[in-house]
């Protein structure tokens, strides 16, 4: 179990939904975009997590958007935070910048292909913020046990393991169902990121691909293990001109009928399936 604030992230407790634009592209598209999805949880019994990445350092092409200046991103993080009152969470590539920008958010993220970085880990882990670490997509989900150890050697046991697709070939991920299951047994909660699963990494040539059609099918088979307590989902209001990741980034506008179709499917797996095993 982990605790962020007023939540607590586990099986057994509401699904938990980590949703955003995948990055800060300008302040007002993200306040719109807060602004709906905060008017949207209003009626849906979740526990959320705003996600927007300040900077993203791993891009396909020099050419692609990586993000406004630092502080003007954080800055926009920030307001947020405070105009919506949500938990806040966004990517960090090196531990000089973790300190800073765990003064402005709940849970610090590492991207998957930093999830072997140790200095990045302690880092991120002696800020005494959540971690949430997303599984390369070149390592074994059993491996996944090792860099949470990295964290939790800190003191700091809030930590939530990610599942985001394994390479498969050139520009194609897959999801090992198995995988989820075996990295439960780390003892932390896992998340299944459905949007960069469906990813077909450069396959565009200057960007990623994707093939969002597959989004609500993964992440349903994902809760369906019940070994998944949270999802990840970037989120936009105009995926096809988005700055990163338009090929696979969910339209805001679909977000409470996925996320409706998701519950239907924890609920039934992981909280009336709970109840069933108390009871038998």
């Amino acid at each position: 179990m982990v605790k962020i604030r007023n939540i607590k992230i586990g099986l057994g407790q509401p699904l938990t939904i980590i949703a955003g634009p995948c990055v800060i592209e300008n302040e007002s598209m993200i306040l719109h975009t807060a602004e709906e999805l905060k008017r949207k949880i209003e009626n849906l019994p979740v526990q959320f997590i705003f996600k927007s990445s300040y900077r993203k350092a791993n891009r396909t092409s020099i050419k692609g958007f990586s993000g406004l200046a630092f502080p003007t991103a954080l800055a926009i993080l920030h307001r947020v935070k405070e105009e919506f009152g949500f938990l806040i969470t966004t990517d960090v590539h090196n531990e000089l910048e973790v300190p800073v920008v765990a003064e402005v958010v709940d849970v610090l993220q590492i991207p998957a292909f930093l999830s072997r970085q140790t200095d990045l880990l302690l880092a991120a882990g002696r800020t005494g913020r959540a971690v949430n670490i997303k599984k390369g997509q070149f390592l074994a989900p059993e491996d996944m046990a090792k860099a949470a150890e990295k964290v939790a050697s800190t003191g700091n046991r809030n930590i939530l393991l990610t599942e985001r697709g394994t390479t498969f070939g050139y520009h194609n991920l897959v999801v090992d169902m198995r995988s989820f299951i075996i990295m439960e047994k780390s003892g932390f909660p896992i998340v299944y990121d459905a949007t960069h699963s469906i990813q077909l990494p450069g396959g565009l040539g200057h960007a990623s691909g994707g093939q969002p059609e597959f989004i609500l099918p993964l992440a349903r088979a994902a809760l369906a293990t019940g070994a998944v307590c949270a999802i990840f989902m970037e989120v936009h209001p105009d995926p096809p001109n988005a700055l990163s990741d338009a090929a696979s980034q969910l339209p805001l506008n679909r977000f409470t009928e996925i996320v409706e179709k998701l519950l239907n499917v924890y609920d039934t797996v992981v909280i009336k399936g709970n109840l069933d095993n108390e009871n038998s």
